[in-house]
């Protein structure tokens, strides 16, 4: 790959690959070093590439909104890199999950997988009866933007933040006898919530091949069940859900917009734990926390076992970052190891999640290459540029904090300018204050003035709040890190 990417900057065409797969992989290395972590993990991390019925590659996106970002903005640089790598000259188009159905992935099957299925395509059948539906019934695994295939308990990084959250997770892999049910992984989006719900589905499709795991996002459940009433097709959607031994659901939270889908995972969840089958869910916030869900559904969710996914320390961190410097050597994008202060200054400054700082590793290794063990500190930080959080960045005022934080909580941007010293307002407009003397040069008095004419000593106690609260409140902190990714874009 070290080649590749030169080869691909100076514009010469390197020809040999055939697996789209492998394609894919370097090709997206260099393509989130150039366009951002942040977009890349919004619109291009999440789609897969796969085969149309003619043979032909196409881009699979989440959405369509997804899809139209990607044509705008990535498609033509994407099939600069994709020829720069293809030995077979093939070119991609994009399109979204609702237009494809259950187009196989572009890679053969993988043998010997068993019946773990990425529930996107198998669901999406009831959405497209033209396309052929995959089989949970076969002996064969469908590699997609849900189910990935390197999320195993082996790339688990265990920590002091996930240790527990880990164990619960391999118990429930296991099948065992005595286990909670439903099992609800709850933390920080980029903490391993993901991977720990793909690694159960490996793990217990090994050891019981027979059996029926059925993974899907919120997401794809959302659609999918839309599209069922629409087509009138509800009664095989249900019965693909109720039909499985295991359940799991990624980012849960995103079904609490619609009355009907709630419902319907209400009673998918209560029929499952009546016939004695496993069930897992993930959301960003433990199930008492997530208010746009209905009680009567929050009051299951929460019956079972609650297992937190904590931010990593500095030592969990440095070593993600090793995992994932080993896996990109794997695939020829580096050579040689990064020196230990190169990692530890990496890690110090991208403080975000583990999606942030996999990816501040990505560009560090695409732009280094085979030059890897020799890139000293200053180097790396200047291969790195704005990919990492002391590089310059983007300018957030305190009108555009107050909205945030506004939005954030429901509330009237008006009412943290306001009087009012309700708990409801007053914690909210604390953590503004907090988060304008972070992302601002503002000093305590000017940022007063901004909320409301409020003297300096009341910032500056509010800031000094929040810093105290952060470590002790769950619910605090990730209510900051929400902000900061929103302000951060």
């Amino acid at each position: 790959m070290v080649g590749g990417a030169t080869a691909m900057a100076g514009g010469t065409k390197m020809s040999g690959l055939t697996d789209p797969d492998r394609i894919w992989s370097e090709a997206s290395v260099r393509l989130r070093a150039e366009i951002g972590d942040g977009p890349f993990s919004s619109y291009i991390a999440p789609s897969a590439v796969r085969l149309d019925n003619a043979g032909g590659l196409i881009l699979v996106t989440p959405t369509a909104y997804a899809r139209d970002w990607v044509r705008k903005n990535a498609l033509r640089r994407m099939n600069e890199l994709w020829l720069g790598l293809d030995g077979l000259s093939r070119r991609l188009e994009v399109r979204c999950r609702a237009e494809v159905g259950s187009v196989p992935p572009a890679s053969a099957v993988l043998p010997g997988a068993g019946n773990v299925v990425d529930a996107t395509p198998r669901l999406a059948a009831f959405a497209a009866p033209q396309s052929a539906p995959i089989s949970a019934d076969g002996a064969r695994a469908v590699r997609a933007a849900g189910l990935q295939e390197r999320l195993t308990f082996d790339s688990f990084i265990e920590g002091q933040g996930n240790a527990f959250a880990l164990a619960i997770a391999k118990q429930v892999a296991s099948w065992a006898d005595g286990h909670f049910n439903p099992v609800f992984f709850c933390g920080p989006y980029g903490y391993g919530k993901t991977h720990l719900l793909n690694a159960i589905a490996w793990e217990a499709q090994r050891l019981r091949p027979e059996a029926k795991v059925v993974y899907l996002t919120a997401e794809r459940f959302l659609s999918t069940f839309v599209k069922a009433m629409q087509d009138r097709s509800t009664a095989a959607f249900k019965e693909s859900l109720r039909s499985a031994d295991m359940l799991l659901l990624d980012d849960v939270q995103f079904v609490g917009c619609k009355t009907s889908t709630q419902e319907e995972l209400l009673s998918t969840l209560t029929a499952l734990i009546e016939d004695g089958k496993r069930i897992v869910f993930s959301a960003d916030r433990a199930p008492m926390a997530l208010t746009e869900v209905e009680p009567r559904l929050r009051s299951h969710l929460a019956a079972g076992l609650t297992c937190p996914v904590e931010a990593g320390d500095r030592e969990l961190k440095i070593a993600v970052a090793q995992n994932r410097l080993k896996a990109l050597s794997a695939l020829g994008v580096v050579q040689g190891e990064a020196a230990p202060e190169v990692l530890a200054q990496l890690v110090d400054r991208t403080p975000g999640s583990m999606r942030e700082l996999e990816g501040a590793v990505n560009t560090l290794a695409a732009a280094a290459g085979s030059r890897l063990s020799a890139v000293s500190v200053d180097e790396a930080s200047t291969l790195l540029g704005m990919a990492m959080r002391g590089g310059p960045e983007r300018r957030i005022t305190v009108d555009e904090i107050q909205k945030t934080v506004a939005d954030h909580f429901n509330m009237k941007q008006a009412d943290l300018l306001s009087e009012r010293r309700t708990r409801s307002v007053a914690r909210p407009r604390q953590i503004a204050m907090y988060l304008c003397k972070q992302h601002t040069t503002r000093s305590y008095p000017d940022i007063g003035r901004r909320f409301g004419g409020r003297d300096h000593t009341t910032v500056l106690h509010g800031v000094r709040k929040i810093e105290e609260l952060m470590p002790q409140d769950d619910q605090i902190a990730r209510d900051v890190e929400a902000l900061t990714r929103k302000l951060r874009g």
